[in-house]
């Protein structure tokens, strides 16, 4: 489901403050942990922002969830549906790099992983300055099409269609797309308690 950036914004927004409200974490608290300065959050939280995917990320980090779940919608009394349908998939463009994510497992399913796909236009790059979580997280990255370089820590890795790379979410990780032609890759993302 592609949806306006207005109201993905506004979705993000209220899975934000829906996350902080459960972790009793105010403004201030929230933004040590993450990184994410205190007014940046506020923004995000009124809808007035449309931030980055490494933003993003650190909030994910410091509210102690994975990046996919800014995504889905706020908690509702109904039960999840084990199935995701395709149409209904909430699409997402970042707005520095160009790259789009699409969420592919079922939202608010209680498992420990995630499915991701992504589109990374030509010569796109994302640096996430991923550190210490409080679980671990494993994380495998497959090139659907094209190419993609990922340097986790000070260790490149340069992927090809049908490579598969495995790796631990607890060092700065670059996504880079070298060519002239869009890369898509599909990311499954594993959580174990620490």
């Amino acid at each position: 489901m592609t949806e306006p950036p207005s109201d993905l914004n506004q979705r993000i927004a209220e899975r934000v403050r829906e996350l902080r409200a459960a972790k009793a974490l105010s403004l201030e608290a929230l933004a040590t942990k993450s990184g994410v300065s205190r007014s940046m959050i506020s923004l995000i939280e009124r809808g007035e922002s449309s931030p980055t995917a490494v933003v993003l990320e650190r909030l994910a980090t410091g509210l102690g969830v994975m990046l996919a779940s800014l995504f889905d919608a706020p908690a509702v009394q109904a039960p999840a549906s084990p199935v995701a349908r395709h149409a209904d998939q909430v699409q997402w463009q970042d707005p520095a790099s160009g790259y789009v994510r699409r969420n592919i497992s079922p939202p608010g399913v209680p498992q420990p992983m995630q499915i991701v796909e992504v589109h990374f236009p030509p010569g796109g790059r994302v640096a996430f300055e991923t550190g210490a979580r409080d679980a671990r997280v494993h994380q495998q990255v497959w090139v659907l099409e094209g190419t993609i370089d990922i340097t986790v820590g000070e260790t490149r890795h340069a992927l090809r269609e049908g490579d598969c790379l495995a790796m631990r979410l607890d060092r700065p990780t670059m996504f880079h797309n070298p060519t002239r032609k869009p890369a898509r890759y599909a990311v499954v993302i594993a959580t174990e308690p620490a």
